[in-house]
């Protein structure tokens, strides 16, 4: 994507997909930053390219039974379920407030267990005015049915894309699982099927056991894995949607430095969502907003969206998109 014009006030950190434009490439990632409103007093909402919303589904969800997190070397597993108040609620008593606040982009993350659900929620949210797009989960591992099953068959991706983007009022973003034989087919379905955007990945499904008492850390039993660990795979994935689709990605997975921020862009992302980071420092999203300016003041660059797609090989291969 070409880079967008020079505002003459330090390097120009914009990144624009899906006629959505943003200040920054930094997005707080669904189901570790609340529904925004829990971080206004932590941080500055309007600091930030954008956030996600926790899922929404049709009606409300209580999620899965604890223990529910259990922190691994340089990674956390979780298996929440989708725990969410149901979009009408929080149309009713989060998203209000959302809209007092200035600059901020807002993202609505969309669950549902079948076809009918994801489309019946779509519509709630229509209603709302301060939504700037959908982001289809259908990736999460922590459910026994839904959206991992929609992430994992190709034909009902297509299914379920091609039906949310005939009622969404909104740009669709797809959020596609690491969890599958191709990433680069998921992604290429998910574009032929309507969808605006990918963001990549989520979680891997993963378990830890406690060895004394012979019992698994998480009663849901298994989980899913993220942070810093996964962050090598997840950057593999980016690289490989992006030879694979034309359409914007949106790269995640154990981002935490303005450096992990600049090799998925090099990779091909276009802007980046932060998760695990929040839970060890709630501030993190907006600390690096500032660290990724000024990686770009020390290595000059001017306008950080040219360096999306921009990773060299010794031997460039074939991209489908238009430089």
């Amino acid at each position: 994507m070409m880079g967008t014009p020079k505002t003459g006030h330090g390097p120009d950190l914009r990144v624009e997909f899906a006629g959505i434009q943003l200040k920054n490439p930094v997005i707080a990632a669904s189901g570790t930053f609340g529904y925004g409103v829990e971080f206004e007093d932590i941080l500055r909402l309007d600091r930030l390219g954008a956030f996600v919303v926790k899922g929404l589904s049709q009606e409300p969800m209580a999620g899965n039974p604890p223990p529910r997190l259990y922190e691994t070397a340089a990674g956390m597993l979780n298996a929440i379920g989708l725990q969410n108040i149901g979009a009408r609620a929080f149309i009713e008593e989060k998203l209000p407030r959302l809209r007092e606040i200035r600059n901020i982009v807002v993202f609505a993350n969309v669950f549902g267990y079948t076809r009918t659900d994801y489309e019946k929620t779509i519509q709630i949210l229509n209603e709302a005015e301060g939504i700037a797009a959908y982001e289809l989960n259908v990736s999460c591992p922590n459910t026994t049915q839904g959206g991992v099953q929609f992430g994992g068959d190709p034909r009902l991706l297509d299914e379920l894309v091609s039906s949310s983007k005939r009622i969404s009022r909104r740009p669709l973003i797809v959020k596609l699982s690491p969890n599958v034989t191709s990433i680069a087919q998921m992604a290429h379905v998910a574009e032929e099927a309507g969808a605006d955007a990918i963001s990549l990945v989520n979680t891997f499904i993963a378990m830890a056991i406690d060895a004394e008492t012979r019992t698994p850390r998480i009663a849901n039993v298994t989980a899913g894995l993220s942070g810093p660990a996964i962050k090598p795979i997840a950057l593999r994935m980016v690289y490989d949607a992006y030879k694979a689709v034309k359409i914007p990605i949106i790269g995640i997975g154990g981002i935490s430095t303005a450096r992990d921020v600049v090799e998925f862009m090099l990779a091909g992302a276009t802007a980046v969502q932060i998760g695990t980071a929040s839970y060890w420092d709630p501030r993190a999203a907006e600390k690096l907003v500032n660290e990724l300016k000024a990686w770009c003041v020390e290595h000059r660059i001017e306008c950080l969206a040219e360096l999306t797609g921009g990773l060299m090989t010794e031997q460039q291969e074939t991209s489908p998109r238009l430089k």
